[in-house]
């Protein structure tokens, strides 16, 4: 039996036989439920401690102090999920339920914070010319550019790597035998990483089409291999599964400052000088959750950038969510963004 489902109790315990189960299972909570299972409150040291100051007897029933609201999660949610809602609760422990209510499971933070290895797999794109990083790109594909004294591409697979992340899809096509023979398949971060050639370019999203579309079960991350960034994947992760929808971009905030003062009329006349105004944009970050079934639309040698294949999703209102990128996000497109990286890198990954 499950170590769990020892934490079961029915509503009639007494307080002293359910303090007996917490001090015995050592999961810091007690389960009462019904005779269906179905889950009716939890018991935790906290409300032990309130009911003896409120003078209650060990001989009472746990229904009467049991706390009869408790935060849930449901048959389905993955464990990035679960994390996101017991930190944004501030919870221990979470009880897990069908839609029945019935009990199936229950999960500790400690438990979750072991860093389960995470089934969906990732997808980054390395295939790019880099001609504006030229003339280091003469030599090198720009994913292999070192930061430090590490690849790009190596610092965002450890970036997942350490989320618990181990199955990958590498796109290739500009200088790909320096990207398949530094990560090989993948052994030395204990991950399993497959290539995806391009023979020729198909475009931001095409290589999705040349994915082996049976293995592709879950949401699927796909980034770009020019990235730098501290995204939390778990977070982005339980976002999307909790919205929905066929895929999820992250969208980084961008602000332009118009270096002039400008006028605005109404007919003939000026009404207003505004002085350098700050207008904010949301710009497309490079990084996307996508839905197994919007992968496998893409056809094989299928050309389309990434814009167009979203465009299509939005327009057929299958759901394409946004998710503000808030920390460290770094696109290294040209030799200004590369002298950064290098002066960002000690501190942003230390340790990596």
């Amino acid at each position: 039996m499950k170590r769990w489902e020892r934490a079961l109790v029915v509503p009639n315990t007494t307080l002293s036989e359910a303090i007996e189960v917490l001090d015995r299972e050592a999961l810091r909570i007690a389960l009462i439920v019904d005779d269906q299972r179905r889950l009716l409150g939890t018991l935790t040291d906290g409300d032990v401690r309130r009911a003896l100051l409120d003078k209650q007897t060990l001989e009472v029933s746990v229904e009467s102090i049991m706390f009869r609201q408790p935060k849930v999660a449901y048959r389905g949610w993955s464990k990035a999920r679960m994390l996101a809602w017991m930190e944004q609760h501030d919870l221990l422990q979470l009880p897990i339920v069908d839609d029945n209510h019935r009990l199936i499971g229950l999960e500790t933070l400690h438990g979750l914070l072991q860093k389960p290895r995470q089934d969906n797999p990732v997808f980054l794109m390395a295939g790019g010319f880099g001609k504006r990083l030229r003339p280091l790109t003469n030599t090198c594909p720009k994913p292999m550019l070192r930061v430090g004294n590490k690849p790009i591409l190596e610092l965002i697979l450890e970036g997942f790597v350490n989320a618990g992340f181990y199955r990958f899809y590498i796109s290739t096509h500009y200088m790909s035998a320096q990207i398949r023979d530094y990560f090989g398949d993948g052994s030395q971060w204990n991950v399993s990483i497959q290539y995806i050639h391009e023979e020729t370019p198909l475009g931001t999203g095409g290589a999705l089409g040349l994915l082996p579309h049976d293995e592709i079960n879950k949401p699927l991350f796909m980034m770009n291999g020019d990235l730098l960034t501290n995204l939390n994947y778990l977070s982005l992760l339980a976002f999307h599964e909790e919205h929905g929808g066929s895929a999820t971009m992250c969208v980084r905030e961008f602000e332009y400052q118009v270096p002039y003062g400008v006028i605005e009329v109404d007919g003939h006349r000026a009404k207003t000088i505004v002085e350098k105004p700050v207008h904010t944009f949301n710009i497309n970050a490079g990084i996307y959750l996508l839905s197994p079934e919007l992968v496998k639309s893409v056809a094989p040698r299928e050309q389309i950038d990434m814009p167009s294949l979203l465009e299509k999703e939005m327009s057929g209102d299958r759901g394409v969510n946004f998710y503000p990128l808030e920390g460290y996000w770094l696109d290294i497109g040209q030799m200004d963004d590369f002298q950064r990286a290098q002066l960002d890198i000690g501190e942003m990954f230390h340790g990596q």
